[in-house]
């Protein structure tokens, strides 16, 4: 590892804040709210696949903000049979980015690591994720203190790994990609992005993303220390 590196770079989703676990907690109590009567379980085994495919759309500029949101639950309604009409599709998809960051499970090891990494190097956030969900995300998991600069793609204009969202970032954090370090656990967007950028990068392979054996990873957030 570069030994030269001052500023760190986390993605949020899936790296440090459990988004599986807080999206199916959230759909549990918008599903009890308005007494929609499936499967929970069954509905997740299908709406995750569907959910990351058009969060590549999006990523890809393929699909605006308000038709991710309503396609995701009508593709997975219709994949598992249950009749949803569009005014509970649209009332579930508010409730959801409404109730998501009231749940705030991260994954073991992010506060450890975050303790271990902040006397040494500058925190910063870069994420695709909604600007008014992500904030509270971080609040209300007591984790924003730890970051210096949090770069989402709302305020650029573009999404990772579009290299205009790592120049942003850099900018805001007035460092240099030569003195910086990604961390996320999505290839394309988070890893391929930064190293196409310049940018050193580490993937956080929890879920076990077939790798080229050159690129960096860990398979917890507690080994990055083998690496910082």
């Amino acid at each position: 590892m570069n030994k030269n590196i001052t500023d760190i770079f986390f993605d949020l989703d899936h790296t440090l804040w459990d988004f599986d676990k807080n999206s199916a907690l959230t759909f549990e109590k918008i599903f009890r709210v308005h007494n929609v009567e499936v499967d929970t379980s069954e509905f997740l085994k299908h709406y995750e696949p569907i959910n990351l495919n058009y969060w590549k759309l999006f990523r890809e500029e393929k699909i605006d903000k308000a038709n991710l949101r309503y396609k995701r639950l009508y593709d997975t309604f219709e994949a598992i049979n249950f009749s949803a009409n569009r005014t509970l599709i649209d009332q579930l998809s508010e409730d959801y980015i409404a109730h998501l960051s009231s749940f705030n499970h991260l994954f073991d090891g992010t506060l450890d690591i975050l303790d271990y990494l902040k006397p040494n190097y500058n925190l910063h956030i870069i994420t695709n994720g909604f600007h008014e969900v992500q904030h509270n995300k971080l609040r209300n998991a007591n984790i924003n203190n730890y970051f210096k600069t949090v770069t989402n793609s709302e305020m650029v204009g573009v999404k990772k790994p579009n290299p205009k969202i790592f120049d942003h970032a850099l900018n805001l954090a007035k460092t240099t990609k030569e003195q910086s370090l990604m961390i996320g656990d999505n290839y394309e967007a988070d890893i391929l992005g930064a190293l196409n950028f310049g940018m050193d990068a580490i993937c956080f392979n929890y879920h076990d993303f077939p790798l080229e054996r050159n690129i960096k990873k860990v398979d917890s957030l507690l080994e990055l220390k083998n690496y910082l």
